[in-house]
């Protein structure tokens, strides 16, 4: 589809700040970031029933080649109730089999697991921790992304000190 090189930005509710600096990195023309923002492609109203949200989610993440996850103790603790749509779109993103960078809201460059969501373990998926900033997060995107293959080692890995070198950080 013509939209497959997109970005699907996964969040809790409570970190919407987060998500909303994320697009105004997308806007800002010194900074090469892209992603799909999630409201805009098959919109549910706050009306719909869960099963319409739960389908124009699903229809949403057909379309991105892969998805940031915006880690946070709210995030983890809601990835992992089995009910929230955010534990539904984790659900969706390791059944499609897209790369996910889990971006640690608290700055961690080591990963986090304080909010590194257990579902992703459970789910023996492979995942990239960066900290939340936009330069190592893309270099994540452009290389680990890329790269990305379903049944590779699983776990968490994380970039050493000299990537964010590398992107100056």
């Amino acid at each position: 589809m013509t939209y497959r090189n997109k970005t699907y930005v996964a969040f809790a509710s409570e970190d919407i700040s987060s998500y909303r600096l994320m697009t105004a990195w997308n806007k800002n023309v010194n900074i090469d970031f892209d992603f799909y923002n999630a409201h805009d492609l098959y919109e549910a109203r706050d009306t719909s029933k869960p099963e319409t949200i739960r389908r124009n989610l699903r229809e949403r993440m057909k379309n991105a080649k892969q998805v940031v996850l915006l880690a946070s103790p709210t995030a983890k603790k809601k990835a992992g109730d089995g009910t929230s749509f955010l534990s539904y779109e984790l659900e969706i993103a390791t059944e499609l089999g897209l790369p996910i960078v889990v971006a640690h809201l608290d700055g961690s460059r080591q990963g986090n697991s304080a909010n590194y969501p257990k579902v992703l373990t459970d789910a023996s998926y492979y995942t990239v921790s960066v900290s939340y900033q936009p330069a190592i997060i893309k270099y994540a995107l452009d290389n680990y992304a890329d790269g990305f293959n379903p049944s590779s080692t699983i776990g968490e890995r994380v970039y050493s000190a000299a990537v964010y070198k590398t992107v100056g950080l």
